[in-house]
C-alpha cells in the first residue's frame, strides 16, 4: 500500500515531475515505424504530457521537434515536407531535422533571423520496427545488447496497443506471474498446432501440455525475485508433480519494459510508454529465435482488434470490453473473448485512470511489483539528487547487456526417476540449460555466443 503522496510520486510524468525526470532520461517509443510509411511521413505524438511532431525527411532522417512554431504557436503536425524540413503552413517557416530554422520567407530578403531561431529537437533512431526518442538532458545512454535489438529485421515484428490508465498499473501487470491461472484462463485447450502469433494458447517447451492447461490446474505459482544489472528477473514455478515443474521465467527491464516468453519460439520484449498522466501506449517487439516472423499473420491478427491509425482496441470500457456472460460461464473465466490483451486492458483500466494505491493490499505472488516499486522510488530520488540511475549504460557496457533469457517450459527429473520417487527438480538448471540450448539452434542468436558456449 501507498499513500497519496507516494502515489503522485511515481505515477506523474509531465515536465517537472520527479517520474517524468526519470524517465526522460531514457529512451522511449514514440511510433511504430510503419506509422509513417505513405505519401507524408508525418505523425503527432504526445508523449508523458508533451506535444512533438515526428516525421522523415527527404533525406530520409527521422525528426521530433516541439509541436508548436517558434513563430506564432501554429500545429507543426499539420507542416509541408519541402526544401530539406518540415515547413509551417502558417508563415512558412522551415525547420530541418535538428531544429534549425532554415527560411523566414516573411521577413525582408536581407534578416538573418533564421539562423538565430531553433525549436527543440529530440534524438530518434530505429530499432526493429519501434522509432525511440529521447527526451532527456546531456548523451542519452547506448541500447544494450537485448535481443529484440540485435535480431535481424526477419525475426522481429513490432505493434502498439492504447490503454485508457497510467502508465505504471499498465507496466504492474506485466510482472505479476500469478494472475494469468485466472485473467487468461481458458475451460478448453485450443489445438496448439494452431497458436502461431497467439499468447497462451500453446505448448509449453519440452511439453505436449498446453500452457491453458498449466494456467489453469496449477494456479498457486511459487515466485521468487532476482536483481540482476538491466533491473529484476522473476521466476513463477507450478509443481505438476514430483518429476516435473512449469518454469516461466520473466524480467524487468528497467524502467519501464519486461521481455515474456510468447511461445517456445518467440518472445514479446513490451514498454510502457506513458501519454500522459492517464493514458499509455504498448509497445512490443516479438523476436524470433526459429525462423522468420510471419509478419502479415501477426500484423492481421492484431488488427482484428486494434483500428488505426491510433491503436485503439475495439473491445473497450464503452463496451463492456465485450464481456458475454454465457462465454464467462463456459469458455473464458472473463468472458471478454480469447485475446488476452483485452483482459489486460480491463484489468488495468477498472483500476480507474491513476489506481488509487492506498486501497490496495498486496500478498505474497505480488513480490516482483514490490521489488519494481522500490527499484523506482530508489531511482526517481537518486536522479532528483543528481546520482546516476540503473542502465544508463555507454557503448561498451551496452555491449555486455545481452538476452535476457525468457522461458516457459516443464523441467523433467532425470529420465528413469519414478514419479513417486524423484527428488526435487533442477528448476534454475533447466532455464538456463533451455535458453542457451535455443540459442544454439537460432543462427543470429548462436553467432553472439562464447565460443565455448556455440553447439
Amino acid at each position: 500500500m501507498l499513500s497519496a503522496e507516494q502515489n503522485e510520486f511515481v505515477t506523474r510524468v509531465g515536465p517537472g515531475t520527479p517520474a517524468g525526470s526519470l524517465l526522460r532520461r531514457y529512451w522511449q517509443p514514440v511510433a511504430l515505424t510503419d506509422e509513417l510509411a505513405g505519401p507524408r511521413p508525418v505523425k503527432a505524438v504526445r508523449l508523458m504530457g508533451q506535444e512533438f511532431v515526428l516525421f522523415r525527411d527527404e533525406q530520409g532522417r527521422h525528426a521530433l521537434l516541439d509541436r508548436d512554431c517558434p513563430h506564432r504557436g501554429a500545429d507543426l503536425a499539420f507542416g509541408r515536407l519541402e526544401d530539406g524540413g518540415l515547413r509551417c503552413p502558417f508563415h512558412g517557416w522551415l525547420f530541418d531535422a535538428t531544429g534549425q530554422c532554415l527560411e523566414t520567407p516573411a521577413e525582408p530578403a536581407e534578416s538573418k533571423m533564421c539562423t538565430r531561431i531553433r525549436q527543440a529537437a529530440y534524438p530518434v533512431v530505429e530499432k526493429s520496427g519501434v522509432l525511440f526518442a529521447y527526451l532527456g538532458q546531456g548523451t542519452p545512454p547506448a541500447f544494450p545488447d537485448f535481443d529484440c535489438f540485435v535480431a535481424p529485421d526477419s525475426h522481429t515484428f513490432a505493434f502498439k496497443g492504447l490503454f485508457e490508465c497510467n502508465w505504471l498499473q499498465a507496466l504492474e501487470v506485466g510482472i505479476d506471474p500469478a494472475h494469468a491461472s485466472y485473467l487468461h484462463r481458458f475451460f478448453e485447450d485450443a489445438d496448439t498446432a494452431a497458436s502461431y502469433g497467439k499468447q497462451f494458447r500453446g505448448a509449453s517447451a519440452d511439453s505436449s501440455m498446453p500452457i491453458t492447461q498449466v494456467l489453469r490446474e496449477h494456479d498457486r505459482p511459487e515466485i521468487s525475485v532476482a536483481s540482476t544489472d538491466y533491473g529484476l528477473r522473476l521466476t513463477a514455478l507450478r509443481r505438476l508433480s514430483q518429476a516435473s515443474t512449469h518454469v516461466r521465467v520473466t524480467n524487468v527491464l528497467f524502467p519501464q519494459a519486461f521481455v515474456i516468453p510468447m511461445s517456445a519460439e518467440m518472445t514479446i520484449s513490451q514498454w510502457h510508454v506513458p501519454v500522459d498522466d492517464t493514458h499509455c501506449y504498448w509497445y512490443a517487439i516479438f523476436t524470433s529465435f526459429t525462423g522468420p516472423v510471419d509478419k502479415q499473420q501477426m500484423r492481421e491478427q492484431r488488427l482484428q482488434l486494434y483500428e488505426l491509425p491510433h491503436y485503439t482496441s475495439r473491445r473497450n470500457k464503452r463496451n463492456d470490453y465485450g464481456y458475454n456472460i454465457e462465454e464467462q460461464r463456459l469458455a473464458t473465466y472473463t468472458g471478454m473473448g480469447d485475446d488476452i490483451n483485452v483482459h489486460d486492458q480491463w484489468a488495468v483500466e477498472s483500476q480507474g485512470a491513476i489506481q488509487d494505491r492506498t486501497r490496495e493490499h498486496l500478498g505474497t505472488t505480488d513480490k516482483g511489483i514490490i521489488a519494481y516499486r522500490r527499484l523506482l522510488v530508489k531511482a526517481i530520488k537518486g536522479t532528483l539528487a543528481g546520482e546516476p540511475a540503473p542502465l544508463l549504460v555507454d557503448a561498451a557496457q551496452a555491449a555486455q547487456l545481452t538476452g535476457p533469457a525468457s522461458i516457459d517450459g516443464i523441467a523433467h527429473a532425470p529420465a528413469g526417476a519414478d514419479d513417486a520417487e524423484a527428488g526435487p527438480v533442477d528448476t534454475e538448471a533447466y532455464w538456463q540449460a533451455a535458453d542457451l540450448e535455443r540459442r544454439q539452434r537460432c543462427e543470429w542468436a548462436a553467432a553472439r555466443l562464447a565460443p565455448a558456449e556455440q553447439a
